[in-house]
């Protein structure tokens, strides 16, 4: 079973703001690796509906880009991307599959069939997948950044605290911080 890991830009204040952020080499190859190291992604509809507008242009070379950005695009491109929606189920970007029935045996049999992990990258669904306990690590980036206002992290809040063990931290040369956290089971 691959562990479910919810990667996000974050401000110290808990913005998540995708304009807020360092989007530089560094935090854009960081992500790529992430992604590579992961068996498939995982989005809500509004997120993959942001996303594939504009990411298979650039992995296609119609949209110029700067390699690091491109190097992203192509490594999402092929990618399996799945999609939790109640709204649409057509989704033609290459790879990409809705998840279907329950949420909670949708994403488990999620987990269970990739190895690899899947990694998250949707704020609001993964609120609601921490509300049913399938979240099993957090790696952010937490930029130097006061936002002052929202999305914020988890701002429809959790049935209870959830307690975390560190990984790892790393500075990056643009003062943003990776981190890496894992659920402490009780």
């Amino acid at each position: 079973m691959g562990l479910l890991t919810f990667s996000m830009n974050v401000t110290l204040d808990g913005c998540v703001d995708h304009q807020e952020g360092i989007a530089d080499d560094e935090t854009h190859a960081f992500f790529t690796n992430l992604l590579a190291e992961s068996g498939a992604m995982l989005w809500g509809r509004v997120t993959y509906e942001m996303m594939e507008v504009y990411w298979p242009l650039v992995a296609r070379g119609e949209v110029e880009a700067p390699p690091a950005i491109r190097d992203w695009a192509v490594t999402l491109e092929d990618k399996p991307k799945y999609v939790v929606s109640s709204t649409r189920s057509d989704f033609p970007w290459t790879n990409s599959h809705r998840v279907v029935g329950d949420l909670r045996a949708g994403v488990q049999q999620l987990k269970d069939a990739t190895p690899a992990g899947v990694l998250l990258g949707s704020c609001k669904l993964a609120a609601e997948l921490d509300r049913l306990d399938l979240i099993d690590e957090y790696k952010f980036l937490i930029h130097p950044r006061i936002a002052g206002h929202g999305p914020k992290l988890h701002e429809s809040g959790l049935p209870s605290t959830r307690r975390l063990e560190l990984v790892s931290s790393a500075p990056l040369s643009n003062g943003v911080i990776a981190v890496h956290y894992r659920r402490v089971r009780d």
